[in-house]
């Protein structure tokens, strides 16, 4: 399961990575650095691949670099063979997104028994073979897949949340409603919107001492107020307030485990006024007041 590069010229980077059910993972990568990352996963030959790049692009190294496999930017790429193990080795461009499920073949049959025809590499003739697919991620596809990479819920749901993410977005990788996804959110079939309401989330974390608020940001984003509340909700599964509550409350938390600033200092920071303000949203956050913390660790 560790993770490794052989190439020195470039930066090591790392799966985050969450196993949701037997024998199923969820994997995502944010290349922030002003570099080039390359990441490394073993993966045996009993096991399927499900790559999704929201942003950026990356290339999948194979057979000691003989074989190279480009994902671009809002595509999809499915790898499969039974007859040799497909370790992943990354190089990951900058500004880049990824995220990955990996399934056994025996757990993924086991989803699709009744469907086995209509999923092509699980038919009798091809269940043997080696299966590579490539593909766009579909606008409800993206909603997941962000949510996915956007986590902000409570850690001790993490591994719940991400297992019904995961299985969310195998039933709308193999949908076979070519135009399912209008049905499910129709302002934000078009990725324009998604980019919008991204905007809106970058919007208020860089100014969460002063937010905009949410009539100015609808103007500031090019999005009618009710479609940016919706979609917010839609995509990082709160409303635009309670994420930056969320956000700012764990901010808080960090520059207190850091020791660098008192809490006078660390409600100013993160938009508090005064300090019982501070303190009462802390404790309504965390159930313990800052000084406390501080002096639980």
């Amino acid at each position: 399961m560790s993770l490794s590069t052989s190439n020195k010229n470039v930066a090591k980077g790392s799966f985050e990575e969450t196993q949701v059910d037997d024998h199923v993972f969820v994997l995502s990568y944010q290349n922030e650095s002003a570099e080039n990352q390359v990441i490394e996963r073993y993966i045996d030959s009993s096991y399927i691949q499900f790559h999704f790049c929201l942003k950026g692009e990356s290339t999948f190294v194979f057979n000691n670099g003989n074989y190279r496999l480009d994902i671009k930017e809002e595509s999809s790429l499915l790898l499969y063979n039974p007859e040799r193990d497909l370790p992943i080795h990354l190089e990951v461009n900058l500004n880049c997104w990824l995220v990955t499920l990996i399934i056994s073949i025996e757990k993924f049959h086991s989803l699709f028994s009744q469907e086995a025809n209509y999923v092509t590499f699980l038919s009798e003739d091809n269940r043997d073979k080696k299966y590579y697919k490539d593909g766009k991620i579909s606008p409800s596809m993206a909603i997941t897949l962000n949510q996915i990479v956007n986590y902000n819920l409570n850690s001790s749901i993490k591994n719940l949340y991400f297992k019904g993410k995961a299985y969310e977005l195998l039933s709308l990788y193999f949908n076979r409603a070519e135009d399912a996804d209008t049905e499910q959110c129709p302002f934000l079939v078009d990725e324009t919107n998604v980019a919008k309401i991204k905007r809106a989330k970058d919007i208020i974390i860089a100014k969460m001492s002063e937010p905009p608020t949410l009539q100015e940001l609808s103007e500031d984003i090019g999005l009618p107020l009710k479609k940016l509340k919706e979609g917010f909700k839609q995509i990082y599964g709160d409303s635009v307030f309670s994420f930056l509550f969320d956000y700012k409350m764990e901010v808080a938390r960090k520059l207190l485990e850091s020791g660098a600033h008192n809490v006078n200092e660390v409600g100013l920071k993160v938009g508090y006024s005064t300090a019982s303000h501070f303190i009462a949203a802390f404790k309504k956050k965390y159930g313990i007041t800052p000084k406390k913390y501080i002096q639980s660790k």
